[in-house]
């Protein structure tokens, strides 16, 4: 049993996962890596679960990285660090990965909300990047997402400021999809993610990719993508049970077929 996270069973497709280092304030050490990179694995083989919800406390989803543990590292440390692997496999999930957060989401916790597909936050939320009040700067990817998902003018003043932005600026930049009540995040995160849990696995898996691909490729190339996704899908039992229940007007039943 994982000792950093608490991790509830599928309910209607969707599996819970809640940081649990509450005297760090959720702190990314590399036993919380690893035990998060290994829930993903097993998440990612299990047929029940389509969707992951993944939350902290209410006082912070994460406040960054273990310093205490980084600060025991050298330069060598650094290069054969062990969390590399574990945010790879954090990156390679396909399935659809909502972050619900509350408090503090700093340095490292901001990055691994940033590895979520949908962001949901809390009205007390703050999002940062504060590794250069330690003279360091993001590492786990901060300076790409960040920019990606805020632009370039918000993403600099960020970063090099160490200074953090609250829920409604960070939902007007476009890096969280809603804010609600800190009371509701972990609630309203659930109720997205039973939403798309009953879609078709196949669909959501393709749609996800084509969607993550735009960041990274041209105009061109992702429409090439998509097409081939959307052709893919045509061979589907998903695709015929979906035209079939919309033709019947009832819910179609999706199995991932």
């Amino acid at each position: 049993m994982p000792r950093t996270l608490a991790v509830l069973p599928p309910e209607q497709g969707v599996r819970l996962i809640t940081l649990q280092r509450p005297e760090a304030l959720n702190a990314l050490n590399t036993e919380l890596l690893g035990e998060l990179a290994a829930e993903l694995d097993a998440a990612e083989q299990d047929a029940e679960t389509r969707v992951v919800v993944i939350t902290g406390s209410r006082k912070a989803f994460a406040a960054g990285a273990d310093i205490k543990e980084m600060a025991e590292r050298d330069l060598v440390g650094i290069l054969n660090d062990p969390r590399l692997a574990h945010w790879q496999r954090i990156t390679r999930f396909s399935k659809p990965l909502i972050a619900a957060i509350n408090g503090f989401c700093l340095g490292g916790g901001c990055e691994l909300a940033m590895h979520a597909d949908i962001l949901i936050a809390g009205e007390d939320a703050r999002f940062g990047q504060p590794e250069i009040n330690l003279g360091i700067m993001p590492g786990a990817g901060g300076t790409q997402r960040l920019l990606r998902a805020v632009g370039k003018s918000l993403a600099m003043q960020m970063v090099l400021t160490g200074e953090a932005i609250d829920a409604r600026h960070a939902q007007r930049a476009g890096l969280v999809s809603e804010v609600t009540q800190p009371e509701f995040t972990v609630e309203r995160a659930i109720a997205i993610a039973r939403v798309i849990a009953q879609k078709a696995p196949l669909a959501v898996r393709l749609a996800k990719e084509a969607l993550l691909k735009a960041e990274d490729t041209d105009l061109a190339s992702g429409l090439r993508f998509e097409r081939h996704a959307f052709t893919l899908l045509a061979g589907t039992r998903d695709r015929e049970e979906g035209i079939r229940a919309f033709q019947e007007k009832r819910r179609p039943e999706f199995t991932g077929q």
